[in-house]
């Protein structure tokens, strides 16, 4: 099977996989965008997955203005439409959170993590093909959670059977994407994604890293995040132009 189809395989498993876990509050309403947005999602796999990779960025979960919206990793909607040109029929979540409506590509807010991740990829590297070369990026878990107020929730901060259940989950899929790409490195966006890795893939014989969120609620990330992450890539010995 060709590396995309079979990218896309572990998607729907993973999808299937977690559609079966339960949550209880503060966790009110749970979206899955390798379902409803499948249509872009997989639009990404096939155009940019198709081959081995020597670097795996692994992001922790879809943000309510990205990934959520158009189903891509970091997924800002100017991002993947003018950078990755990946697009598709995005529908809505089973269950809407009436303050988190699910637009797709005519969501008109940005978001900032993706912003900085892909404009990063683009002012080093000049061109999509150019980076995907070399890189590949994934989230370790693909559900977005909110509480009822709206405001966002992380996986790291579910319950210990919650979490443990979700991550059994996230760790076997990340493993069979692992052996696809068989990455050179792993690196996680922030520690809670190194620290998966970390416990996903034992046997791994590569280096796994972490490079600093871009998230806008980081200080450090708001002085310059393309500038501290290329010099952390590099420190860790990946390829860089």
């Amino acid at each position: 099977m060709a590396i995309a189809d079979t990218l896309v395989k572990i998607s729907r498993d993973l999808s299937r996989g977690v559609s079966a876990l339960r949550f209880a509050p503060p966790v009110t309403h749970v979206y899955d965008p390798l379902d409803y947005a499948r249509a872009p999602h997989e639009a990404y796999l096939r155009a940019w997955g198709g081959t081995k990779k020597r670097v795996l960025l692994l992001g922790m979960n879809p943000g309510p203005f990205g990934m959520a919206q158009t189903g891509v990793p970091f997924g800002d909607v100017s991002a993947v439409r003018d950078f990755l040109r990946v697009g598709g029929a995005v529908k809505r979540p089973p269950e809407e959170h009436p303050k988190r409506p699910v637009q797709g590509f005519d969501c008109p807010r940005s978001e900032v993590s993706g912003t900085r991740l892909w404009g990063f990829a683009k002012e080093r590297f000049s061109s999509p093909e150019r980076f995907f070369r070399d890189y590949f990026v994934v989230n370790y878990c693909p559900l977005a959670f909110m509480e009822e107020s709206g405001k966002n929730f992380t996986p790291d901060k579910l319950p210990r059977a919650e979490r443990d259940a979700l991550f059994s989950v996230c760790d076997a899929a990340l493993a069979r994407v692992v052996s696809v790409l068989e990455p050179e490195f792993v690196v996680g966006v922030g520690a809670f994604a190194r620290d998966r890795a970390r416990d996903a893939l034992p046997k791994f014989g590569g280096t796994i890293g972490t490079v600093l969120h871009p998230s806008p609620a980081s200080p450090k990330a708001n002085q310059g995040w393309a500038r501290i992450v290329a010099k952390e890539l590099a420190e860790l010995g990946a390829p860089l132009p």
